[in-house]
């Protein structure tokens, strides 16, 4: 009888049949290189000078006409690189961000890091330093707005409420400091540090894309080596102290890492909103349960959203010069407030 049982036709099939996890996650990635890379094929070949694939692909590497070439690699080409990095640095930070503060509101844009940084950028830009420091000045401005978080919102608990309304003023407040600047610039800087107020791929160069890829890189593979004490603290911080963790230390390291990832991101996007907020819910749904593999996931799937909502401001929208983070605002006003509405948690009137 046991044999028997053992050489069942109907187990083997039904394993057959089963897709773990892991392979879900797998083929996930898998759908969303091939989406990178569609995409980039389209920005590279619809643009004010329409190409053939092959064309843009030769022009990409230098090869084939003149115009072609300098169409494709000094204008096109920064644009996607910086959709690609941008999306997956925003979309590793808010994934780490709400793991970290298991609270699905938190995103660097809801909690004031994307502000912070874009300050620092225009503050560097407005003392006349190098494209090449823009990254370091958009870090430390992300690590100025989390102290302001932290001073602010911390001292009283870590409540959805309160972590919104604060970290949405250090936003503003921020915000409102990079739009006075802009106003004080002289004309030739104001056109420059405009993205820094809504958010944009347009005229990115090389210079600046390089400088923030290489860092965004080495944070990206900070996270990935830091996943299994983001594993461990997910299981509370008891756990995580029974089993040897010092959890100060590991929390803010991995702070550290997201507030990176976010402000490399804004220093060539400026303040892109929607994307790390909505990326990790959708990679949720999607893959189950956060695991590392869902975590490449994320990046991925921050790259796709990125680059899609740039191709819907250039080729779908009839207004011109739309900046893209406009259109991912629009679609996360909605996604933040269903959000809240979910929580189920009113704003306590007595400290109102």
């Amino acid at each position: 009888m046991t044999d028997t049982l053992r050489t069942s036709p109907a187990a083997p099939a039904t394993r057959k049949n089963l897709i773990t996890p892991a392979r879900r996650t797998a083929l996930l990635c898998g759908v969303a290189v091939v989406a990178i890379v569609l995409l980039s094929t389209f920005s590279l070949t619809h643009s004010d000078i329409p190409m053939s694939a092959s064309v843009a692909l030769r022009a990409l590497v230098g090869s084939g006409d003149g115009g072609s070439v300098l169409v494709v690699q000094e204008f096109l080409a920064p644009r996607v690189a910086a959709g690609i990095v941008a999306g997956a640095g925003l979309g590793v930070a808010g994934s780490l961000l709400q793991r970290l503060f298991r609270n699905p509101l938190a995103s660097p844009d809801v909690m004031g890091i994307t502000g912070g940084a874009s300050f620092g950028a225009v503050s560097l830009l407005s003392a006349g330093a190098s494209q090449l420091l823009i990254p370091l000045g958009a870090l430390a401005g992300g690590l100025l707005a989390a102290l302001l978080l932290g001073v602010f919102a911390w001292r009283s608990g870590l409540s959805v409420t309160r972590l919104v309304l604060v970290g949405l003023a250090v936003q503003a407040g921020l915000a409102a400091a990079v739009n006075f600047m802009v106003v004080r610039f002289p004309t030739e800087l104001a056109g420059a540090a405009l993205q820094w107020t809504t958010g944009s791929l347009y005229g990115r160069t090389w210079t600046e894309v390089w400088a923030a890829a290489g860092a965004t890189l080495l944070v990206l593979a900070v996270a990935f080596c830091l996943h299994r004490r983001l594993a461990v603290l997910d299981l509370g911080d008891e756990s995580a102290g029974a089993l040897g963790m010092n959890t100060s230390v590991a929390r803010l390291q991995l702070l550290v890492t997201a507030v990176a990832l976010a402000s490399l991101a804004a220093s060539i996007t400026g303040p892109v909103g929607f994307v790390a907020l909505a990326v990790p819910h959708l990679v949720r749904f999607l893959a189950g349960p956060p695991t590392l593999g869902t975590l490449a996931l994320t990046g991925l799937t921050g790259a796709v959203l990125l680059l899609a909502s740039d191709l819907i401001v250039q080729h779908l929208l009839p207004v011109e010069g739309l900046p893209v983070g406009a259109v991912t605002a629009t679609l996360g006003a909605p996604f933040l407030l269903a959000l809240m509405i979910r929580q189920g948690r009113p704003v306590d009137r007595s400290t109102a």
